[in-house]
């Protein structure tokens, strides 16, 4: 890890100019870059709610917690504002294997001087606590419950952190922010769509002052990101292709929420057909393997039919009926 940084933000930038938002709103930035502040993507779309309440957590201090089904770009969204105001971010996903350790640190046996000598090796909470950097907390509803009451320490707004095995307390740096993703709100995996989802401590839910939710967004702006995303589709004839792509896509959607169908297509998924379209020069193999293949075999016959009343044609039965016709891009 780098060297602490210092310094504070020290410009102030019009959200307006900045995000496209019709606001007076000013916020704080930083005018220079470092190695932890994210890549900006030039073609993303932000969502206005999200993004004011996302600003909100860094202007005023408040935990900002981004909850939506999967593919939304919940975590994206928080890091591609973190890149315009320069602000240093770090992204911790809470998988299974992430341990209090992990966040708190731990002793750890190095060499000095010829000897081996134990020695602290501080987590990244005590890491990022002491530096004006965003923290994001990824799946979080997926924690482990010993690790969600680490972070709950940190959730008050100026709370200080405690490192029992050093007897010593960490106050926050004034620039340090906190953020979450989550694909539920702390309720579990109550539609069987998120395995390994936890219920959530409501007290600590309790916690975050701020929870926006991150929908899919309208077809129209959908069509953007994909052109972005794939300059090659950008034309007449690619313009057509997309909406029906859209068309199935928000089929499955619907379906999903009748309980037709347990998998939907997401704007990642989306954008992976587009980009499969690309590669292999065919609407139909790539839909069958950026989407169809994940799908319950038992369903696949309906969502060959949402594909056929899209794009009014026949969804080939397998690849090796296709692999005579695919030219690979080079």
């Amino acid at each position: 890890m780098s060297d602490i940084r210092i310094n504070e933000p020290d410009i102030s930038v019009s959200v307006r100019e900045l995000f496209g938002i019709d606001t007076d709103l000013r916020v704080p930035a930083f005018s220079e870059r470092d190695d932890h502040v994210p890549e900006i993507d030039p073609g993303y779309h932000f969502n206005p709610e999200v993004t004011l309440a996302i600003l909100a957590g860094f202007s005023q201090d408040r935990r900002v917690m981004v909850q939506g089904l999967h593919g939304t770009g919940k975590s994206t969204h928080i890091e591609q504002v973190a890149a315009r105001l320069n602000w240093p971010c770090v992204r911790i996903n809470l998988d299974g294997h992430i341990s209090r350790l992990d966040l708190v640190g731990k002793d750890t046996i190095v060499l000095r001087d010829g000897k081996q000598v134990t020695e602290f090796q501080e987590g990244i909470v005590p890491w990022a606590l002491r530096r004006p950097t965003a923290l994001i907390f990824d799946e979080f509803d997926a924690g482990r419950p010993d690790v969600m009451f680490v972070i709950q320490r940190i959730l008050e707004r100026d709370g200080k952190f405690t490192l029992l095995d050093q007897n010593q307390v960490i106050t926050p740096h004034p620039q340090f922010r906190l953020f979450a993703t989550a694909n539920t709100v702390g309720l579990g995996n109550s539609n069987g769509l998120y395995h390994g989802t936890q219920m959530v401590n409501q007290a600590q839910m309790d916690r975050w002052n701020i929870v926006a939710t991150l929908n899919y967004l309208p077809a129209e702006d959908e069509a953007k990101i994909i052109k972005a995303r794939v300059p090659s589709l950008d034309n007449p004839q690619g313009e057509k292709l997309i909406r029906s792509m859209i068309a199935v896509a928000e089929l499955t959607r619907n379906s999903f929420a009748a309980h037709d169908i347990s998998t939907l297509m997401s704007p990642r998924t989306l954008i992976s057909w587009a980009e499969n379209c690309a590669i292999f020069h065919d609407t139909s193999v790539a839909f069958r393997l950026s989407f169809l293949n994940k799908c319950d075999e038992a369903e696949r016959t309906l969502i060959a039919e949402y594909y056929q009343r899209c794009f009014d044609e026949e969804l080939t039965e397998s690849w090796a009926h296709q692999a005579p016709k695919l030219a690979l891009a080079e």
